[in-house]
């Protein structure tokens, strides 16, 4: 890289206006990432494990010092139906939130969505005696009761 391109790349808030066409190697999981296939010009994660790092304090402006790996601990869908990642700093905690892009681990994404209800906050055998605390019948699908005396 010569001179002038390092001296743009560190320009105050560069990035928030610029495209990103770097690729990098994720600190996480190794892989390469390069920005073809995002379908953005702002890729700021990897689309294997959905790690990135924690380098902004506003999106694009490099001021973080930080520098610890964000990793996604939830997804959410934003006003018009676009999903979002959620980030969290392993080193610092803050959180922030990242459009999902066109190339990122569709089964990764799923497994964020889905882990929620997966490990729930309470036990799934009481979950009759819960629905008739709260004023229902308390009665599950009989193909789900034959399938619990089963067990």
């Amino acid at each position: 890289m010569n001179r002038e391109n390092k001296r743009r790349q560190y320009e105050k808030g560069y990035y928030k206006n610029h495209a990103c066409d770097e690729s990098f190697t994720c600190k996480n999981c190794g892989r390469l990432v390069v920005p073809a296939g995002a379908g953005s010009d702002h890729r700021n994660h990897c689309p294997n494990c959905l790690c990135s790092l924690h380098v902004d304090i506003e999106p694009g402006d490099r001021e973080n010092d930080c520098g610890g790996i964000m990793e996604p601990v939830a997804v959410w869908v934003r006003g018009k139906g676009e999903w979002a990642i959620i980030h969290r700093c392993r080193r610092c905690g803050q959180f922030n939130s990242n459009r999902v892009l066109a190339d990122d681990n569709p089964m990764k994404l799923m497994s964020i969505a889905l882990k929620p209800l997966t490990n729930p906050p309470f036990p799934l055998e009481r979950i009759e005696e819960m629905t008739a605390l709260m004023g229902g019948e308390g009665e599950l699908p009989e193909a789900y009761r034959d399938k619990r005396e089963e067990e």
